[in-house]
Formats: C-alpha cells, structure tokens, sequence
C-alpha cells in the first residue's frame, strides 16, 4: 500500500500540505474496489511527526473535514508526550556513549554511568549507504533521518539481546556501539564480527548499511583506538557500496589508507603528474586507453596473455599498447618503484577520483 502511494504521489504530496490530502480509488490500481482516502499530515511546528487516515464513502463536509484536522491536532500532542520520556533517556544515553568513546578524561564516569567501567570494550560503528534523496525535500530528508535512527535502534536491541551490558547511541550519521568482554577475552574482534554479522543476517534484504569493528581496549585509555578502528572501517566499505559487510580495520587498513592519502591529496590541491598525466593526457587526445592498459598489465602482475584478456583485446594489441605505455609515459616498467608509484595513481584514479 505504502510503494503504491510514494509512485502515485500522495504521500509527497500529504508531507507537503497543511491540509487533507484525498486519494481516488482508481489511482491506486487496485483490483478490488476501495474507498475513498482522506488523510492529514500529523505535525509538531514543521516536524512531520506521521499522518491519520480515514476511508470514507465520500468527500468530509466542512464540519467533519475541521474535526479530522483537529484530531491530527490531538494526535501530534499524544505522540509528542509519548515521545519526549523515550528522547530524554535516549539523549542521555547518547551523551555517555559520545563521551565514553571520545576516550577523553570523562570517559571513565561516562563507562562506569553505562556499567562498562572495569571491562575490556569494543567499539563497532554502523555506517549507512549512500542513500539518494532531495536535499531540499523535507519528506525525503526525513525518511534518511529516519532509517538511521531505525538502524540504530534496531542495532540496540540485537546487542542487548547478544551482549546484555552493551550500549548503543546514534551520533550524527553513525550509530555506535559499545560491546563489553571479559578483560582476559582474545578473539573479542572476532565475535564482535560475529555479533554484526548476525545483526544483519537478521535484517535480511533491508540492510542498507556496513558495520566497522575496533579493537578490544582492556580499559578507557585506549578505547578512543578502538572507536577510530571502528570508523575507518565502514569507509572502505561504504567506498565499495557492499551492504551488510562488517570489517575490522585490520583487514582494511590499505584500503583506508589509500583513502586517507586522496584526503590529502584534495586538501593540497594537488595536480595529476608525471607518467600518469603523460599517459591521460595521450588518451584524451588519441583514445589510446594506454591507462587501462597499465592498470589491467599491473593487476596481473605482468602476465600478459591475462592482462589482454582483461582488456579484451588480442595479445599482440596488448603488447604494442603496453610499449607505447613504456615510451609516452616514460616508465620503465621493469623498476620496482616505477611500479608500485603507479600503481598507488591507479588506485587514487579509481577510488578517489581526485587526481582526475
């Protein structure tokens, strides 16, 4: 019902308006024969809170349209106080668990507040994908806000059930979470893993997000180390757009790395150079795909029967393709250090974009 209301319209349109909002039952291409809808948005100032519904046999004279604005009126203040008891402790939750994972001289009060204090703790952060929406649609903002928040609850719930003591707050876009082990535990990154995995193993085909793991800190000194683990992770993999993958940043430190130093990069300004704007700028000039030549000649580690294959093209091509590499980029392909410098270009050329 709701996919079929989002394509015809109605629902941007109800977020929308101040006032009823009526859906034809043949816009809803329905087999079965329906009743009209009427519906109001449900609103706290400009806070889209939900919407009440009604079907009705036709359109609401103006004493009962007035009386079904007022009741939206009366819903809003019931969600509103129902509400406001369950934001109060989530917001205090959420202020220990920034505090906590800040690693900071409040950290263990914050710890010792979420009964974490005197326990070896890690961090994990579950980051959303890209998600594409109108910046400038409130309606659709709203639905981003609130997948994240349910994400992050749902995330709550699945840790309390697994690991009883742990603590999960949403800070900006990330959800956190604290896990508790034992102090003398040793696979804790693993069944952190572990505990991800099945969190989204449970979610099924609505994942839409990726989980980072920290390392376990014995104490609160070093738990700023595990929720920094735990950040850098989801980056790569939010890069690689795989929902539902979990990672520590031990198995994706190159990657993050390679990430890290497009940063910088970008930040200085830096400019394509060398071979590999040599080789750019040939290619935009005469088509000659001698980058991907390089790229698919590296990734197969100079075989080059399987880099013509990867280029679909004939070895003899590939052979001449990669002497004109040799000579308009001025590489010498046989340097180790020739090598791995364009390498680390390619891989900023393809996962950052920034040199381009």
């Amino acid at each position: 019902m709701t996919k079929v209301l989002e394509s015809t319209g109605m629902i941007t349109a109800l977020y929308r308006s101040k006032g009823e909002i009526y859906s034809q039952p043949e816009s809803l291409d329905f087999e079965e024969k329906v009743m009209l809808r009427v519906a109001v948005a449900v609103r706290a100032g400009d806070e889209i809170l939900g919407s009440t519904w009604a079907a009705v046999p036709e359109r609401l004279n103006e004493g009962r349209t007035q009386a079904f604005l007022d009741a939206a009126k009366l819903v809003a203040l019931h969600m509103l106080r129902l509400r406001a008891g369950a934001d109060v402790e989530r917001r205090l939750r959420t202020d220990l668990v920034a505090t906590a994972i800040e690693g900071g001289p409040g950290s263990p009060e914050a710890l010792g507040r979420l009964g974490l204090f005197g326990h070896a703790v890690a961090v994990v952060a579950l980051g959303l994908l890209p998600y594409d929406f109108d910046a400038e649609d409130p309606v659709s903002e709203s639905r981003v806000i609130a997948e994240r928040q349910r994400l992050a609850d749902a995330l709550a719930i699945h840790l309390g059930a697994v690991a009883p003591r742990s603590a999960v707050a949403l800070i900006g876009d990330v959800a956190y979470g604290l896990l508790p082990f034992v102090s003398s535990v040793s696979d804790g990154e693993h069944r952190a893993k572990r505990m991800m995995a099945s969190f989204f193993g449970r979610l099924g085909s609505k994942v839409s997000a990726v989980a980072g793991v920290g390392i376990v800190a014995k104490d609160s000194s070093h738990i700023i180390q595990s929720r920094m683990g735990a950040d850098r992770s989801p980056r790569v993999m939010l890069d690689l757009g795989v929902p539902g993958a979990v990672a520590a940043i031990s198995e994706v430190q190159i990657g993050e790395l390679i990430l890290e130093l497009g940063d910088m990069v970008l930040a200085r300004g830096d400019q394509l150079s060398g071979p590999m704007a040599r080789l750019r700028d040939y290619d935009k000039e005469h088509n000659g795909r001698l980058l991907e030549t390089l790229d698919c000649w590296l990734n197969a580690f100079g075989n080059g029967a399987e880099a013509a294959e990867a280029a679909f093209v004939h070895t003899n091509t590939f052979r001449y393709r990669l002497k004109r590499v040799a000579e308009v980029g001025q590489i010498d392909l046989s340097s180790p250090d020739d090598r791995f410098e364009a390498m680390v270009q390619l891989r900023l050329l393809a996962k950052t974009n920034v040199l381009d």
